[in-house]
């Protein structure tokens, strides 16, 4: 009995790395825009929309490794009314970028652990960040110094890193903002005895 992390994030494997956590790794190849797309037009909202894609990944693993923990987790940015996945390329980064500027967006962040054939805990948080009215001047260096986070973080920065640059102001815990809300997990852990406690 182990626990296993459904998610191909590089982010949140180094998270849990640097607990001392012995884990494996196996991404869930979902669908998840037609998840999204599909709950959206029932009107679920967007918290119901990252617990059930945060299940998904996690069921999708636990098929193979039914008698291990399984940890989903997923992530979305909301900005007045617009729901935002990863950007494709550095232009569609740069204009979610623009979007964001000046405003406040909400990360919803859901994790999940699964065993033996169901979702057995369920944890949402949503932090709220403002993104600083940003210049052009300082949006396209910040891009050129950015890299990859453009692409491989839904709100195309690295908290941990220079995108900490882009805001003015930040309500929540850093390790929900990051996608995996850290403290309430390990309690979980410790409450399965996966963990000592």
């Amino acid at each position: 009995m182990g626990l296993i992390l459904a998610s191909k994030s590089a982010s949140r494997k180094k998270i849990l790395e640097n607990t001392g956590l012995s884990f494996e790794t196996k991404p869930a190849p979902i669908d998840e825009q037609s998840i999204k797309e599909e709950m959206l037009s029932t009107g679920d909202n967007v918290r119901n929309i990252a617990e059930r894609l945060a299940s998904e990944k996690a069921l999708y693993v636990l098929k193979d490794h039914p008698e291990d923990f399984i940890l989903g987790a997923d992530q979305i940015l909301s900005c007045d009314g617009h729901l935002f996945s990863k950007a494709r390329d550095k232009n569609e980064a740069k204009e979610h970028l623009e979007f964001f500027r000046g405003k406040k967006h909400t990360l919803t962040t859901s994790i999940v652990l699964a065993k033996a054939d169901k979702i057995i805990w369920v944890y949402t948080c949503e932090p709220e960040l403002t993104m600083r009215d940003f210049s052009e001047a300082f949006l396209n260096d910040y891009m050129e110094k950015a890299g990859d986070a453009l692409i491989h973080s839904v709100g195309c920065y690295y908290m941990e890193d220079i995108g900490i640059q882009l805001f003015s102001e930040i309500k929540g815990e850093y390790y929900d903002i990051l996608g995996l809300p850290l403290l309430p997990l390990l309690k979980k852990l410790r409450d399965l005895k996966i963990i000592n406690d």
